[in-house]
C-alpha cells in the first residue's frame, strides 16, 4: 500500500509539474505583454522607467469605438445564435434519420472553411447589396455564420445525453402544450449546453481576426483588427496596453458566464416535510 501510495504521489507531482510548466510557457508571454502596456519605456525596463497608465489612456482615446463595436457585435452574435441555434439543435435532436444527420454535418462546414475564404465568399455574394457591405451588420452576419455551429453542437450534445423524449411525454401527459414543454422542460435541461455555447460564441466573436479583417472597413474596425493595427503602426507599449484592455474586458465576461454555467444546488427540504 505504501509503495502504491508513493507511486501515485510521484505521478501526481510529475503531472502537476508538467501542467505548471506548460501554463508558465503559455502565460508568461501574456503577462509580460500586459506589463509592457503599463511601463513607461519597455526598452529600459519597468524598474528603471517605472509604471504609467498613459498608454492605456491613449488606447481608450484612439480605439474606444473599435472596442465598443466588438462588444456590440459579440452581444448581437450571441442573441442571434441563441435564437437560431437552440431551436435548430432541438429540431435536429427530435428528428431522427439520415436527413437530420446530413443537415447537422452541413452546419459544421463554416468551421472547416478558413476564415479568409469564408469572408471572401461573403464579399463576393453580398458586395452588391447597397450599403450592407459598409455596415457593422456585415461583420455580424459573418460572425453568426462562423459561431452558429458551435452553439448548435454544444446544445445538441446536451440534448443527446438527456432523455428529452421521455420528459416531454411526461409533460404532455400532464397537459402541457408544445411551448410549455419547450420553455419549462427542454430549456432547463439544456442550460449547461446553452451556457457552454454562449461562452464559446462570445469569446470567438470578440477575438475573431481572420474573418473580420477581410469584412471590416475603416469605419467598422473591431478590437482584434485594432490590436493588429496598434502593433503594426504604433509604439510597442500602446499595442501591449491594447492587449491589457482586451483581457480586462474579456476575462470578467468569461468568469461571469462560467459562474452562470455552474449547476445550482438543491435546497434542503425542512425536516417536517420529509
Amino acid at each position: 500500500m505504501a509503495r502504491n501510495s508513493a507511486k501515485r504521489s510521484l505521478g501526481f507531482w510529475l503531472q502537476l509539474g508538467l501542467t505548471l510548466a506548460v501554463s508558465g510557457f503559455l502565460g508568461v508571454p501574456i503577462l509580460q505583454s500586459m506589463l509592457a502596456g503599463v511601463t513607461r519605456n519597455i526598452f529600459t525596463g519597468v524598474l528603471k522607467s517605472g509604471l504609467t497608465l498613459d498608454w492605456v489612456g491613449q488606447v481608450l482615446t484612439l480605439y474606444w469605438p473599435a472596442i465598443l463595436l466588438s462588444i456590440e457585435i459579440a452581444i448581437g452574435c450571441l442573441a442571434v445564435t441563441l435564437l437560431i441555434g437552440v431551436p435548430a439543435a432541438y429540431g435536429l435532436a427530435r428528428a431522427p434519420g439520415r436527413l437530420a444527420r446530413l443537415a447537422e454535418e452541413a452546419l459544421v462546414l463554416p468551421i472547416a472553411v478558413p476564415g479568409l475564404a469564408l469572408a471572401l465568399a461573403m464579399v463576393i455574394a453580398y458586395n452588391g447589396w447597397g450599403g450592407f457591405r459598409q455596415t457593422a451588420w456585415f461583420i455580424l452576419a459573418g460572425h453568426v455564420l462562423f459561431t452558429l455551429p458551435f452553439m448548435i453542437r454544444a446544445v445538441l450534445a446536451v440534448m443527446a445525453s438527456s432523455d428529452l423524449a421521455t420528459l416531454e411525454e411526461g409533460a404532455a401527459s400532464l397537459g402541457a402544450g408544445f411551448f410549455r414543454r419547450f420553455f419549462d422542460v427542454v430549456l432547463p435541461n439544456c442550460r449547461s449546453g446553452i451556457l457552454a455555447g454562449a461562452l464559446t460564441v462570445v469569446t470567438l466573436s470578440i477575438g475573431e481576426f481572420n474573418l473580420t479583417w477581410l469584412l471590416h472597413t475603416p469605419l467598422t474596425k473591431t478590437l482584434p483588427v485594432g490590436l493588429a493595427d496598434a502593433y503594426a503602426s504604433l509604439r510597442l507599449e500602446i499595442g501591449s496596453a491594447y492587449t491589457l484592455v482586451f483581457f480586462v474586458l474579456i476575462v470578467p465576461l468569461l468568469v461571469a458566464l462560467q459562474m452562470l454555467g455552474r449547476p445550482r444546488r438543491m435546497k434542503a427540504l425542512p425536516e417536517d416535510t420529509v
